[in-house]
């Protein structure tokens, strides 16, 4: 069963970082609201579930940054014979990073809405027996100190549905 979690992070990290991922929706948010995002390229999208503290301390992080994940699996045995047939309970952690606190919000939102946009436009089949049928949660956490000084993190959940 845990292969299952990593197969559903790895096709979202794909999705995530592909051509028509983050980079194309952060891109087109830039056009339209007038904002400088700086883009989310594929080595800041990354499968892991990891603290901002030890993810600083061990791997030298590049802000913004993206953690993708499964946060919990659930085998609901929906179809008979197959193995599993239930739900993946993904995670997208959307990390920013600023010296000041006056643009982490504004940021932070303007990230969550481009991989919200992302997540809309990869409704549907997702491929070896993973589908995404669309909805999601937005969790926006309070401003900390870490990164360049301080941090902020959004956490967008969603589920996969799986027949396995």
């Amino acid at each position: 069963m845990p292969a299952i979690g990593a197969l559903a992070t790895q096709m979202a990290v794909t999705i995530l970082s592909g051509s028509t991922g983050l980079p194309f929706a952060i891109s087109s948010l830039n056009e339209q609201e007038g904002v400088e995002l700086p883009t989310i390229g594929a080595p800041q999208v990354l499968a892991q579930n990891v603290a901002p503290d030890i993810a600083e301390r061990t791997a030298g992080v590049t802000y913004p940054a993206v953690y993708v994940y499964c946060d919990g699996m659930a085998n609901q045995l929906k179809e008979k014979f197959r193995t599993f047939s239930g739900t993946a309970k993904m995670t997208i952690e959307i990390r920013v990073s600023h010296d000041g606190i006056h643009a982490l919000g504004r940021d932070l939102e303007f990230y969550s809405s481009a991989a919200a946009e992302v997540l809309d436009s990869n409704r549907g089949d997702w491929g070896n027996g993973m589908f995404y049928a669309g909805g999601y949660d937005v969790e926006f956490g309070p401003v900390k100190r870490g990164g360049t000084n301080f941090l902020q993190v959004a956490k967008i959940n969603f589920q996969l549905d799986v027949s396995y």
